[in-house]
């Protein structure tokens, strides 16, 4: 059962990180990266073919060992986290436009704290 689980999580993963390729808020890599991970519990072949893809082969990779994210990665999240926050302010109301500026605050710090690779 666990299996099935980790299988299902790494198919919808993957659907929602394919979404996140064409969506500028969805974060493509850290939910191909999820995927990999539920893959590796799951389904080897499935885990392999990730590991191997031309694209998100070597973020899984780096990201799996030294927890490292390329700079056109931070470069990326940076700026997907200042169009939100450009968003919030012109369309949310008080006090929920703080939301975006938080998350971009803590996350922002988070990611541009992890090593390059």
């Amino acid at each position: 059962m666990k299996r099935h689980l980790f299988l299902v999580g790494g198919w919808a993963s993957l659907a929602v990180g394919a979404i996140g390729a064409f969506l500028p808020l969805l974060p493509t890599v850290p939910l191909v990266i999820l995927a990999a991970f539920c893959f590796a519990r799951s389904s080897p072949q499935l885990e392999a073919w990730l590991l191997s893809h031309p694209a998100f082969g070597h973020h899984i990779i780096a990201w799996r060992e030294k927890g490292a994210i390329s700079r056109k990665g931070k470069i990326a999240a940076i700026i997907a986290f200042a169009f939100s926050i450009v968003l919030a302010l012109l369309f949310a109301p008080w006090p929920w436009m703080m939301a975006p500026i938080i998350a971009a605050a803590v996350g922002g710090s988070w990611i541009w704290t992890r090593p390059e690779g």
